[in-house]
C-alpha cells in the first residue's frame, strides 16, 4: 500500500483533494479516484492533480470528479489550487492552464480569490447540444413535490456544460431525483450539470446544484458562473450578482468584455496522507 502526500482543500464546502505532482509523478486509475472521492474514506467532490506544463512555464490543472472522470474545469477548485500556488510562492497573481484554457487568478485579501474563467458559449454544438435547439429555453419538463410542472432550461457552457432553471422556491424540487435525469438527458451528449436557482432579488440568486459525475455538491463555482449569466442576460439580474450556497456566497461578474470573474472564500490548506 502506498502513502501518498496530498492537500485537502474546499471553497465553500466544495471540497477537493489535491496532489501536486510537479517533481514526482503519481498515476492514479479510475477505481483508486473513486476511493479517495468515497465520504467513507477521505470524500471529496474532485481530485485535482497539479502537473508541470511541458509548452510553457504555467502550472497545468486536471480535475476527476468524484466517479472517476475527467472534466475541463472546475471553478472552485481552480481557486483552492491557484490560492494553493500563490501561497506557495509568495504572490498575489498567477495564471493556471487547464483543458479549458488559461486561467487568470488574484488573491484579493486572506483567504478571498478571484477568478477570471473566460467568456461563456451559448453556441449549441459548442456547449455542445445534441441538436440545434433554443439554448435559452430547452423545454424541459421537471415537477416540484407538489407534481406541479414547469418548462424550461437554459443550456450554456463555462468550461463545461450547464443548465438552469429559474424556479420561485428550489426547495419545493427534489434535485436529487431530478439531478440525474437532467444529467443524462438525451439532450446532453456530454451530461451536464444541473441548477435550480430562485432569485432573491436583481443582485442575489439562490442556488441548489446537482453536479454531473459527483451528484449534489455543497457548492459549485462553475454552477455559479452560468446561473449568473443566465439570470443577467434574460434580464433577471444585474450582470453582477452574489450567487448564494449553504457556506457561503460567490460573487459573480460577467463583465462587459464577456469574461466571468468569480471570487470568493476558500480554506486553509490541509496536508494529508492517502492510503493507496
Amino acid at each position: 500500500m502506498n502513502k501518498l502526500e496530498a492537500y485537502k482543500m474546499d471553497g465553500l464546502g466544495n471540497d477537493f483533494v489535491i496532489f501536486d505532482v510537479r517533481k514526482k509523478s503519481i498515476s492514479l486509475n479510475k477505481d483508486q479516484i473513486i476511493k479517495i472521492s468515497d465520504r467513507n474514506y477521505i470524500g471529496c467532490d474532485q481530485v485535482i492533480f497539479i502537473e508541470k506544463d511541458e509548452s510553457g512555464n504555467n502550472p497545468f490543472l486536471k480535475f476527476y470528479n468524484s466517479d472517476g472522470g475527467e472534466v475541463s474545469a472546475c471553478g472552485n477548485g481552480s481557486r483552492c489550487a491557484a490560492y494553493f500556488l500563490m501561497k506557495e510562492n509568495d504572490i498575489k497573481k498567477i495564471s493556471i492552464k487547464t483543458n479549458a484554457g488559461i486561467l487568470e487568478s488574484s488573491l484579493i485579501s486572506t483567504n478571498l480569490v478571484e477568478l477570471n474563467i473566460g467568456k461563456p458559449n451559448f453556441e449549441w454544438d459548442k456547449i455542445p447540444l445534441s441538436k440545434k435547439l433554443d439554448n435559452k429555453n430547452l423545454m424541459i419538463k421537471i415537477k416540484n413535490i407538489h407534481e406541479k410542472e414547469i418548462i424550461g432550461g437554459y443550456s450554456l457552457n463555462v468550461g463545461n456544460p450547464h443548465v438552469i432553471f429559474f424556479v420561485e422556491d428550489y426547495n419545493e424540487f427534489n434535485l436529487k431525483e431530478i439531478g440525474p435525469k437532467i444529467e443524462n438527458h438525451k439532450y446532453f451528449p456530454e451530461r451536464c450539470n444541473v441548477t435550480l436557482a430562485s432569485i432573491k432579488n436583481k443582485s442575489s440568486i439562490k442556488i441548489k446544484v446537482w453536479e454531473r459525475g459527483a451528484g449534489l455538491t455543497k457548492a459549485c463555482g462553475t454552477a455559479a458562473c452560468a446561473t449568473a449569466v443566465a439570470a443577467a442576460s434574460s434580464n433577471k439580474t444585474e450582470r453582477c450578482v452574489d450567487i448564494e450556497f449553504p457556506e457561503g456566497s460567490l460573487n459573480i461578474n460577467w463583465k462587459k468584455d464577456d469574461n466571468i470573474y468569480m471570487t470568493g472564500k476558500v480554506s486553509e490548506i490541509e496536508k494529508i496522507k492517502v492510503d493507496i
